[in-house]
């Protein structure tokens, strides 16, 4: 149930910023249209360069909501490029609004909506894609005890799992626990089961089992 309400809460947010969008864009456009015109600009280039800077916005958006369902935040490009174009927005809207302060944060509100809606829904976005990855992780980590465990099972039935025709039982884990004693490393760490298992031309897997078997006192040369 939790996570039906939280698909319909991020589908309704979804179609308030769509919403938004069109909202701040038309009214984005009405304002810098006239704004380009202004200050010199043919006609083609005045019509033009709104949707250029509408364009940038949705491309950086976009970006960052693709980063954020794999629950990143996003470079700082994208950033860098939403943030410019959105301060393009709202200057246009501002510098052709009515010179009062309330004309100026009526022009300027659609703008503003969007951005913060925006962010909301990125949230939203993160916060489900850091659920859906936590839940494979855990699961994981349920799994890892119980083949270590079957492979430790498997250690106990089949000792020489894994070994050749030379040197095979006891007496060949014996000599490999030995090996390993004697070329432990600085920090006093023992080497890895693919360097036993290579120094003595048996598998990765044999070289563990021979030092959980050796760190577990099972082959000390007395037992």
């Amino acid at each position: 149930m939790t996570g039906q309400t939280d698909r319909w809460i991020r589908r309704t947010t979804i179609g308030c910023v769509g919403m938004l969008a069109l909202i701040a864009g038309t009214v984005s456009y009405l304002h810098m249209h006239p704004l380009v015109q202004l200050h010199g600009q043919p006609g083609w280039v005045a019509a033009l360069t709104p949707l250029s800077v509408d364009g940038m916005i949705v491309a950086a958006s976009t970006t960052l909501l693709a980063e954020s369902r794999s629950g990143g935040r996003g470079g700082i490009l994208p950033w860098a490029l939403l943030v410019v174009g959105s301060v393009a927005s709202l200057a246009a809207n501002v510098a052709v609004a009515e010179p009062t302060a309330t004309g100026r944060v009526i022009a300027a509100w659609p703008s503003f909506a969007l951005i913060a809606s925006y962010e909301l829904l990125m949230r939203q976005v993160r916060r489900a894609a850091e659920a859906s990855t936590s839940r494979p992780r855990s699961g994981q980590a349920r799994s890892r005890p119980e083949r270590a465990s079957s492979a430790g099972r498997r250690g106990v039935q089949r000792p020489d799992a894994g070994g050749g025709p030379a040197g095979r039982g006891r007496e060949a884990q014996v000599l490999a626990w030995q090996w390993a004693l004697a070329n432990r490393s600085g920090d006093g760490s023992l080497p890895s089961g693919r360097d036993i298992g290579r120094e003595h031309g048996r598998h990765e897997r044999w070289g563990r089992l021979v030092k959980r078997s050796g760190v577990a006192g099972e082959l000390d040369p007395q037992t």
